[in-house]
């Protein structure tokens, strides 16, 4: 192998080289097949078992043959989870005619295919065009010059075995957590290129503008030249460079050096176009263009991965190639989806299984996504030839990309040690090879971590951890759930290099032999592991990754008649100064009636926040004037958005406190009456106008409310939560217009006074834990030692439920370790049954049911049945109902922790969601909550207003 110096061009000579260019031979992609499954082109076809086989007929090329009507449906953990017998072995057999030009006659045609499951032999005209391509996600090519008929209709025949008959891709690729399909699922072509060519390079950009390019050449005679350009996204031209070639060079090296060159980066994705021209005697010969980003790797042991001289920490997620009507089969249309979402949940990084599709790659290097690409092999490996092979077409496709910036060796286990050399031999920019899950060469990626992994592997460790997959999401359980106490912790080491949670989304494929009202099959919980549903519907957690990772954190801050308009911000981004931000304000307002109408809050005042200069990992003071009327809003809202003017998140803080609101927003009459209270030994009756409320003498739990025309079916409560409390008395009185119940208990509560007010309006307020002692008949305390939940709980049927509208954060439910991703605001949802991870006929997010966070005021619509409650006690949580639990689930899933009693419940404190861990093994913010009662405490209080009043202002 030569490698050579390029050298510059005179300025005439490329102006020839410009007028030359326009007469360009370029390698021609001639499609056989669809460009894609949304774009398909229909080949004949047969299956020999399963859905329509043993018949000739139509199928749509790409696909996946199940999705399309044939075969049978294959879960890869059939032998696990499923208890079931080896999976189908059915074969496919495609044929296509296509036309070959005369004028191909001088010209080298190969047919390449993007992918095909798993086992595909390859025909031309009856005739074989090469080995049996062995491993299903992989690009491979056949030269088929010899065996066209110029001029004339060829034939296509493609044998594909859904099963391979080697043992080892079986093991790697099919006895895995996936669905397993058959068929050719990727796109066909031809390429047409002249004899004297560039097959294919591999390059080493630098940021400082230098490359090495290795070329792969066939056909080079005598006075042939390269020449190699580039020029950047607006077309603009760098000079160009050039060199003589030997006759016969089939390998070549050349390095140039361009100036001024902008590096690519995840944050800032500068990709150039890098134009090689082959020359004889002024004449083109081929031409070769390949997208390139200028960027340098450095893997420093003991250290970090460092791109352009930057310490990097990854914000990543874990994808499979999936959508639920094409299952392997995807498109670009997808792929720009997928990256777009990945990175409006401001993650910086993305992994697979497997190498993904061409154009996802594309996308990631355009947008800006650290790649880590992997060979297949779920937890057994290819055999060391099958290995070889398949990473030297894995590489040969996917060098150049700027966004891989490393390569996997398998996965948790299906790795092949004598593998690892071939990336090293195929890389010029001798990426790291990891072996996802292992603590291997010096690179930690231990998969599912808990809160405080250590003993050597972090406490004391001496290499770079990024656990390659964490945080898993069966039905929404890890992702957002305790991911901002693992990113903390694990931040604390400077040898932390960022992770990769499971999964984005979830694989239910719509199943084209299931006639019922079901269509979509996530295997129970063993695929329903996503971020995003199937058809990337946002999940809970999107929103609180978005906001966990974001690259500006705002640190804590209370709004009070003090504030200023300052808070302090630090910059997470890498490479970015949060100067290229920007940044808004809007206080927002709501009338007094909005929860009595179908009122929005409106914006009374907004305007633009400087950002100063602010370096990664700074952090500063930012601050915008108040205006005016700043105090006449309920809520403020901050919006940044990065230099592509992508929204990073919004943040929100309430402007006043509960009381606040309570005044404001809840309507009150001036009646010329007053509140009655009546007692007998079985019930006390409270009545204000046209609201009366029945209490059980005996319980003191309500038993009865009513309206001038209706009942209001909230009952059996209060009830409480994480505590013990017998009645001791009930007291009665009159205080001017308002009737009092007074609820003594002993045990952690210590009073409910119920109060109801002339016009109908209804007060709880309820003191707990205030000189609390033992005695009373109890056994033990009063409270558990260790708290998930704490509050009071009322039953109310759900069959007459139609929707909420609510103040507070929303609007998706939250559990204790995922407050994050919620916002403070006017929202309104329509009652519905969604299980995240399941409901894949009717996904309706968010979902109704479960804890909403900082309860201020809210409107359960329920028909006659409606009632409003309005909290004066800041940071209250509301649940509403209990979530169904998934039908399907696979023991051992933790779709969600146990509720408490009841349907309508208030409380302070509630559960956390595990995620694929035990919360004992996850972070400060998942674990039960302490309460400790000393002499002189005033107790915890909750005072709630209702309003069961039938009548709209």
């Amino acid at each position: 192998m030569n490698r050579r110096l390029l050298k510059n061009i005179p300025g005439f000579l490329f102006f020839i080289t410009f007028l030359f260019s326009a007469h360009a031979q370029q390698t021609d992609k001639i499609y056989l097949s669809g460009v894609d499954f949304e774009h398909p082109v229909q080949w004949d076809f047969y299956c020999t078992d399963g859905q329509n086989s043993k018949v000739w007929t139509k199928i749509n090329v790409p696909s996946q043959w199940e999705l399309e009507g044939f075969g049978e449906y294959t879960y890869g953990r059939w032998y696990k989870e499923l208890n079931q017998k080896e999976p189908s072995k059915e074969e496919g057999f495609y044929k296509y005619e296509f036309d070959v030009p005369a004028d191909y006659k001088d010209k080298t045609v190969l047919i390449a295919f993007g992918g095909a499951m798993t086992d595909t032999e390859v025909k031309i005209n009856g005739k074989i065009a090469g080995p049996v391509h062995q491993g299903g996600f992989y690009e491979f090519k056949y030269n088929i010059s010899p065996l066209l008929k110029l001029g004339s209709k060829n034939t296509l025949e493609v044998h594909v075995w859904k099963h391979s008959a080697n043992k080892s891709v079986n093991n790697a690729e099919r006895r895995a957590d996936w669905w397993l399909f058959g068929g050719i699922y990727r796109p066909v072509w031809l390429e047409v290129s002249p004899k004297t060519q560039i097959q294919n390079i591999a390059v080493n950009p630098k940021m400082d503008g230098s490359i090495t390019v290795d070329l792969d050449l066939q056909y080079i005679s005598k006075n042939v030249v390269l020449e190699a350009s580039i020029s950047d996204k607006n077309g603009e031209s760098f000079p160009a460079f050039t060199l003589p070639l030997k006759a016969k060079t089939t390998k070549e090296t050349i390095t140039a050096k361009w100036e001024n060159i902008k590096p690519w980066n995840p944050e800032n994705p500068n990709l150039y176009n890098l134009k090689l021209v082959l020359k004889q005697n002024g004449k083109i010969l081929h031409e070769y263009h390949k997208k390139i980003g200028f960027r340098t790797l450095e893997f420093k042991k003991q250290d970090g991965i460092y791109v352009n001289g930057t310490k990097i920490i990854m914000k990543g997620i874990n994808r499979h190639s999936f959508w639920p009507e094409g299952g392997r089969s995807t498109s670009k249309r997808i792929s720009e989806l997928d990256v777009k979402l990945i990175k409006d949940m401001n993650m910086n990084a993305v992994r697979g299984h497997y190498p993904p599709d061409d154009h996802f790659l594309n996308v990631c290097d355009s947008l800006g996504l650290f790649v880590l690409n992997e060979l297949a092999g779920w937890q057994n490996s290819y055999d060391t030839e099958t290995g070889t092979k398949l990473a030297k077409e894995m590489i040969a496709r996917d060098v150049n990309h700027p966004s891989v910036i490393i390569w996997d060796n398998g996965n948790e286990g299906g790795w092949n040690y004598e593998v690892d050399k071939v990336f090293t031999e195929n890389d010029p920019q001798k990426r790291i090879v990891i072996h996802p899950w292992a603590d291997f060469d010096g690179w930690d990626t231990h998969h599912y971590p808990t809160y405080l992994t250590g003993m050597h592997r972090f406490n004391s460790g001496e290499n770079v951890f990024f656990p390659t997959e964490f945080m898993h999401g069966t039905y929404d359980n890890g992702h957002g759930a305790a991911l901002e106490d693992f990113w903390n912790r694990y931040k604390e080491s400077p040898l932390f290099a960022g992770g990769f949670m499971w999964a984005m989304l979830d694989e239910a494929v719509k199943r084209s032999d299931w006639k019922g009202e079901q269509k979509f099959d996530s295997k129970g919980s063993l695929a329903a592991d996503g971020i995003l549903g199937p058809h990337r519907e946002r999940e809970g957690s999107y929103f609180s990754v978005k906001e966990i990772w974001a690259p500006i954190q705002f640190q804590p801050k209370h709004i009070s008649d003090m504030f200023d308009g300052s808070f302090l911000i630090t910059n997470d981004y890498l490479f970015s100064n949060l100067n290229s931000c920007k940044m808004e304000f809007k206080v927002l307002k709501a009338d007094d009636d909005i929860l009595y109408s179908d009122k929005t809050a409106q914006e009374i005042s907004s305007g633009n926040i400087e950002i100063p200069s602010i370096d990664p990992g700074e952090t500063r003071k930012i601050k915008f004037n108040l205006p005016e009327n700043f105090f006449e809003g309920d809520v403020l809202s901050i919006t940044a958005f990065d230099q592509f003017n992508k929204e990073i998140y919004t943040w929100t803080w309430p402007i006043h406190k509960a009381k606040f609101y309570v005044s404001k927003f809840l309507k009150v009459q001036d009646l010329k009456a007053k509140a009655l209270v009546t007692k007998t030994d079985s019930v006390i009756t409270l009545k204000g106008n046209d609201v009366t409320v029945t209490i059980n003498s005996q319980t003191g739990e309500i038993q009865k409310i009513s309206n001038k025309t209706s009942t209001i079916p909230l009952a059996n409560g209060p009830r409480f939560i994480g505590m013990k409390a017998k009645l001791k008395d009930i007291q009665i009185s009159q205080k001017g217009e308002k009737a009092i119940c007074q609820v003594n208990y002993s045990g952690g509560l210590s009073s409910i006074k119920w109060i109801m007010e002339a016009d109908g309006r209804f007060k709880m307020e309820m003191l707990a834990l205030k000189n609390a002692s033992g005695g009373d008949g109890f056994d033990g305390a009063f409270f558990e030692d260790k708290i998930n939940a704490f509050g009071i709980t009322f039953s109310f049927p759900e069959k007459e439920v139609t929707g909420i509208k609510w103040f507070g954060r929303g609007p998706y439910r939250v559990w204790k370790n995922r407050i994050k991703g919620t916002t403070y605001g006017f929202w309104e949802k329509e009652y519905n049954n969604t299980i995240t991870g399941e409901s894949f006929e009717n996904l309706i997010y968010p979902e109704f049911k479960g804890y909403h966070a900082n309860l201020l005021g809210a409107d359960l619509k329920a028909g006659t049945s409606s009632f409003k409650v309005f909290s004066e006690s800041d940071n209250l949580f509301l649940r509403l109902f209990t979530p169904d639990l998934p039908k399907n689930a696979f023991s051992g899933s933790s779709p969600q922790p146990d509720f408490p009693e009841g349907d309508i419940s208030f409380m302070y404190e509630i559960p956390a969601m595990r995620d694929f861990k035990p919360l004992e093994q996850q972070g400060p913010q998942s674990q039960p909550t302490n309460i400790r009662i000393k002499k002189g405490d005033d107790g915890i209080k909750m005072d709630l207003w209702f309003d069961f009043r039938d009548f709209r202002f």
